[in-house]
């Protein structure tokens, strides 16, 4: 059985540590440059110890170009942020001119042990909230891993996956993917990910933005 004191602090160092703050736009400048995606995320999808260029935002942004498709990709990432924090803040956080959210958030809940029920709550009220603004949704979770508890670790992953289809909203099981337990994909601390290992989640990442841009007006 694995040390848990050693997988506590990896998966603390693992979690998000690193804010992006965004840009605003005007509704006439967005428009001109592309639909607006946000990620309502954290330092893993912000780009922790990467140049904006190589971070998740800007890779996804070039991506969606490479795709024939218009964007503006905003990074929206709160150090330590959980499903709580992301919902207590998403009407400050995305703006009024976004179509698609990307809502990658549980990370911290994962870390802090939240319950699957009060997890699955916080998603309900992120989707609802969502919805009734009109904004396409793509969720990427974080997978946990089957050595915190494999109860935990089912549940924890449900809840996910039970929200997505409950609010009929695309899906990422694992936004990480092919790269959590790649060295090769991974900066020097070992945890997070380097511009090769972005490049790897955008590719998973950008059809599903791409189909749910196409579904908004």
């Amino acid at each position: 059985m694995a040390d848990t004191s050693v997988l506590s602090r990896r998966l603390v160092l693992a979690l998000p540590v690193l804010a992006l703050p965004f840009l605003g736009l005007t509704k006439p400048a967005a428009a001109a440059r592309g639909k607006v995606v946000t990620i309502l995320g954290d330092s893993i999808t912000a780009g922790l110890g990467l140049p904006a260029a190589d971070a998740l935002p800007a890779q996804l942004h070039r991506a969606l170009k490479a795709m024939g498709v218009d964007s503006v990709v905003r990074g929206a990432g709160v150090s330590g942020d959980t499903t709580a924090g992301g919902a207590a803040r998403m009407d400050f956080s995305i703006r009024p001119e976004t179509a698609v959210v990307i809502v990658a958030l549980g990370g911290n809940d994962l870390l802090q042990g939240v319950d699957p029920r009060v997890i699955r709550a916080n998603l309900d009220k992120i989707l609802n909230r969502l919805a009734a603004r009109h904004m396409g949704v793509v969720l990427a979770a974080v997978k946990a891993p089957p050595e915190i508890g494999r109860g935990y670790a089912r549940d924890f992953d449900a809840a996910f996956a039970q929200a997505a289809k409950a609010h009929r909203v695309a899906f990422i099981p694992n936004l990480l993917e092919g790269v959590d337990r790649n060295p090769a994909l991974k900066q020097a601390d070992g945890l997070h990910p380097n511009a090769q290992g972005v490049k790897v989640i955008v590719r998973r990442l950008a059809p599903a933005v791409a189909k749910t841009m196409a579904a908004q007006p």
